[in-house]
């Protein structure tokens, strides 16, 4: 059965160009409406499996669609058309619960490729998630403090959608525990979650383990070899520490985000990709732009929901939730009885300087189940931090 469309756009040219593309999918049927009102009217009189819709229209624009299907919980994917000036709304729309959004006019292949993304998370949220459940607990941030609470809200938000997330933050923090909980609270759990840092692999090798190569393209390429780009596919590619990718290799990791294809090493043959692309980095990005390091253009890619976590600093108050967490934790690793901490010293772990912020934390509390007595007590911290 043909997957039912409705394209909300007031400008004609784009609202055919739109529909005529995906016709010759012949996968669709295809409906229009040519503003908000009209289009509303037609959501709450027919059951589609997706929307396209403009954000700047006349009478009602697409944020106001997009808050009333949701005032009347019709559960359907929104993928939001806009103008090039209008990207802060798209984000906007975003946290709405928008699954993706395309600035205009579209590029064809993204557009398609967005929409196969979006009717697929259609299909896979009526499976159960009890695995992908007890995966994503393995990646959870600890904590009840405000900061905490607004960040998992945001997780929780973002996850469900196509958009490329950038997450910032100290060494230590807990970024690629965002990352793993954005791949498995989303659609794209039952496929591959690829993890690429990016400082530690050479510069000169960084393409091929990006993009891939193909047998002969240089001295050790014995065999074709797929790229993390490719191995990703219709998955999630996370790339660590983004802010040390070379500026040629920048180049192409943002032809790959604006067409969704690559070529491998040596290549000639561009390949399709469909891989969601989450970043992370320690350093600020706009300082990198300003020094010459990192490409505006590929930044502006990549931030289109930006996650910024804070330093253990910021939020003291979760420091007792994360030592009775990691007490737990660690004895059941390290096969010893779980210890108790006193007051006392849980008031001194709060007014240490956490340079290493929670990993530097967690390190402290292995060394305390370790070595410390039992009730962990104000002198263990004193000697053994």
């Amino acid at each position: 059965m043909k997957k039912k469309i409705l394209i909300i756009e007031d400008d004609n040219s784009i609202r055919r160009v739109v529909k005529d593309i995906l016709q010759k999918e012949n996968l669709y049927e295809v409906y229009e409406a040519f503003d908000g009102k009209d289009g509303v009217k037609k959501i709450i009189d027919t059951k589609f499996n997706l929307i396209l819709c403009d954000i700047k229209m006349p009478k009602m624009d697409g944020m106001e669609v997009l808050k009333k299907v949701n005032h009347k919980k019709i559960s359907v994917p929104f993928i939001m058309l806009t103008g090039h000036g209008n990207v802060e709304t798209a984000v906007s729309a975003m946290k709405l619960g928008a699954f993706d959004f395309i600035q205009k006019p579209p590029d064809l292949n993204r557009l398609l490729v967005s929409v196969r993304s979006a009717l697929k998370s259609k299909n896979i949220d009526k499976k159960p998630k009890k695995t992908q459940s007890k995966i994503s607990e393995k990646f959870k941030l600890i904590g009840s403090s405000k900061k905490i609470k607004y960040i998992n809200d945001l997780i929780d938000k973002v996850a469900k959608t196509n958009a490329r997330v950038l997450i910032t933050g100290q060494s230590g923090t807990g970024k690629e525990i965002v990352a793993n909980q954005l791949h498995y609270k989303s659609f794209r759990s039952n496929h591959s979650f690829i993890e690429v840092n990016c400082a530690a692999i050479p510069s000169e090798l960084i393409e091929s383990e990006l993009f891939g190569h193909i047998k002969g393209s240089f001295t050790s390429a014995v065999s074709d070899k797929k790229g993390k780009f490719e191995l990703a596919d219709s998955g999630t590619l996370f790339l660590d520490e983004i802010a040390d990718l070379s500026l040629k290799a920048q180049a192409k990791v943002l032809r790959a985000l604006q067409e969704n294809k690559i070529t491998r090493v040596g290549g000639s043959k561009d390949i399709k990709v469909d891989a969601r692309v989450i970043c992370a980095t320690n350093k600020d990005l706009k300082v990198e732009i300003s020094k010459g390091n990192f490409r505006e253009d590929l930044y502006h890619r990549l931030a289109v929901i930006e996650i910024k976590l804070p330093s253990l600093s910021e939020r003291i108050d979760d420091i007792k939730e994360l030592t009775t967490y990691f007490l737990d934790k660690i004895s059941i690793e390290n096969n010893v009885n779980e210890k108790k901490i006193t007051d006392s010293a849980i008031n001194q772990l709060k007014k240490n300087n956490w340079k290493g912020n929670v990993r530097e934390l967690r390190n402290v509390i292995e060394r305390l189940t370790i070595l410390g007595d039992d009730p962990i007590s104000l002198n263990n911290i004193k000697k053994l931090i």
